[in-house]
């Protein structure tokens, strides 16, 4: 399940922001502890490159679009949620930017603070509408 990809993703996202580059065996284990098959982990993978390739241009977009504070104070697990859902949005043709928004939301709302769902939505939203 896509969902399930999106949420391995996440999870390597959020621990390149600490601890920089993820081993294979790191991420091989956060593939089988979520059951992806082959093809829903080549979707993962293709989504953590995107991020950590485009992990600049990303942050800039927030930067602009996080209006009263820098990126930097962004919560980790919303930042990382946000990054992954970036690349889909910018970079993944055969993903609707609504479907990103959502799935990034769920992941804050599991992963984040209270308020955080509304925060990737609201943020995110803004991004796909502009």
């Amino acid at each position: 399940m896509r969902s399930d990809a999106r949420e391995a993703a996440f999870q390597i996202v959020f621990a390149r922001l600490f601890h920089g580059d993820c081993t294979e065996n790191f991420r091989n284990a956060l593939y089988k502890k979520a059951n992806l098959n082959k093809e829903e982990t080549a979707f993962a993978e293709r989504l953590v490159a995107l991020a950590t390739e485009h992990e600049a241009e990303f942050l800039e977009l927030l930067t602009q679009k996080v209006t009263g504070y820098s990126e930097q104070r962004i919560y980790p697990a919303d930042k990382a949620a946000m990054l992954v859902a970036l690349a889909e949005i910018k970079y993944c043709d055969d993903v609707p930017p609504v479907v990103s928004v959502s799935e990034a939301t769920a992941i804050a709302k599991k992963y984040s603070a209270e308020n955080s769902a509304a925060f990737v939505n609201g943020v995110l939203g803004g991004i796909i509408n502009s």
